[in-house]
């Protein structure tokens, strides 16, 4: 009933540090994302080329990207949120990119500052460009299990959405529980609306830990065939744009039960909890730092 191998989408880098309050210096973001790479990862989402006005911590985007170490067998993909920001990410020598949209109008107006139907003509713009550059492009879908403004998201509504986005070009759809709000019956019933009309091949899950159920939804999620899942090295992340959401799952939680449960990653979990253990504690001095300089002013 469980697939025999599971490939880990790590996102840390991207969606884990966009919600940090400090600003990660840009090398040691670059050695963060070189670490990752030892560690028997295959891919790692490096940054966004969103407006620095939006996402000041990803300000440095294209320095960090162009710093990488970049290994053969790794894909380094980056998100994207329109044109602008596609054609940053080609200036700077990106192979692959990520879009995104939601089922939830209000959390489109609040996230991205439009509809779910602007949403959709911004990515055709940067499905265009991606296939006159023959890039690869994902597509992330927030809140399917729950919005902070709508409440619940309709699995319908979801279902439709992914086959418009695979439609448009996209080669997977990764299915984001934004706010954590999912449980292991919320998240079967999306699944099976999904799966309904859209291969195993093509879905991937993206669960936030805000109540705990990351990994009882990631093992629902194994036991219906899915074997793609995006988590966050030390479970860092949040949105910034929707209020009480906590941070991914951990990369080594989520390792450490795959290999329990007897599956394949081909990543190495020490080198993984190495990682965790650095990038946690250059946060913490950053954020130590940053606390003792509001006292000073204060």
């Amino acid at each position: 009933m469980l697939p025999a191998f599971v490939k880990i989408v790590e996102v840390g880098p991207r969606d884990g540090l966009q919600n940090e309050k400090s600003f990660l210096p840009t090398a040691d973001k670059i050695d963060l994302i070189n670490r990752l790479s030892d560690t028997g990862l295959s891919v790692i989402e490096a940054t966004s080329f969103v407006s620095p006005e939006w996402i000041p911590q990803l300000k440095d985007q294209r320095e960090v990207f162009q710093g990488i170490e970049k290994k053969q067998d790794v894909s380094y993909p980056v998100l994207v949120p329109n044109k602008r920001g596609m054609e940053n990410a080609i200036a700077a020598g990106a192979k692959e990119v990520a879009v995104f949209s939601t089922p939830s109008e209000t959390f489109s107006q609040r996230n991205t500052n439009c509809s779910v139907a602007e949403s959709l003509q911004r990515i055709e713009a940067v499905m265009q460009l991606a296939e006159q550059h023959h890039m690869r492009v994902r597509g992330y879908l927030s809140c399917i299990a729950g919005c902070p403004y709508e409440g619940a998201i309709s699995p319908v509504a979801v279902t439709t959405l992914s086959e418009q986005l695979l439609q448009m070009g996209v080669a997977e759809i990764s299915l984001g529980d934004t706010i954590g709000v999912g449980t292991p019956k919320i998240i079967e019933t999306v699944l099976d609306h999904v799966l309904a009309k859209i291969s195993t091949e093509k879905v991937a899950v993206h669960f936030h830990d805000t109540y705990g159920q990351a990994l009882v939804n990631i093992y629902v999620a194994l036991k219906m065939g899915i074997h793609m899942i995006d988590s966050s090295i030390a479970g860092l992340g949040g949105c910034p744009y929707a209020k009480g959401a906590s941070g991914n799952v951990a990369t080594e939680d989520v390792v450490y039960m795959l290999h329990g449960l007897g599956i394949e990653t081909h990543i190495d979990l020490k080198k993984l909890i190495e990682v965790g253990c650095f990038i946690t504690q250059q946060l913490g001095t950053l954020n130590r730092s940053r606390v003792s300089a509001a006292l000073i002013a204060n």
